[in-house]
């Protein structure tokens, strides 16, 4: 595989169509994608007044959103070094809100904490501009047998 655009790093053409083709939310939501890789994957989202609630504060849907393409993410790169071909779906996803974001960028950052024949576990942060923890997911990724 190819990599991606300049400074993605582990970003290669399959896993930028992930985030980018197969998910048409990422685009709705402006989700970007910053680092996809079996061991980390970052992706982030700018606030917009479209992704907001009341008193302009960043809708917990939309970062759970973000949460979960950036570990569907994560567990997906680690398909692809472990299992090509095979897919990943979420089953179960945890997210705990810690503080409010009224402004600037939210990244998410995903890490593996499991990996087995089945399911994967991945844990993501979420941070504001000042590095914050916003809210923390947890999730579990089935994995889909290749078609």
């Amino acid at each position: 595989m190819r990599t991606g655009g300049a400074g993605f790093r582990g970003v290669t053409d399959d896993l930028m169509r992930l985030v980018s083709e197969a998910m048409p939310l990422v685009a709705t939501l402006g989700i970007r994608p910053k680092v996809i890789a079996a061991d980390e994957t970052v992706l982030t989202m700018e606030w917009r007044p479209e992704v907001c609630t009341t008193a302009g504060i960043m809708h917990g849907g939309a970062l759970m959103a973000l949460a979960d393409t950036a570990g569907a993410a994560c567990a997906f790169a680690r398909l692809v070094e472990s299992a090509p071909g095979a897919g990943t779906s979420t089953i179960e996803s945890n997210t705990h809100f810690f503080a409010a974001v009224r402004g600037g960028t939210v990244t998410a950052t995903s890490r593996p904490l499991h990996s087995g024949r089945s399911t994967i576990v991945v844990q993501t942060d979420l941070r504001d501009d000042s590095g914050r923890l916003v809210a923390q997911t947890t999730q579990t990724q089935a994995v889909l047998a290749p078609r």
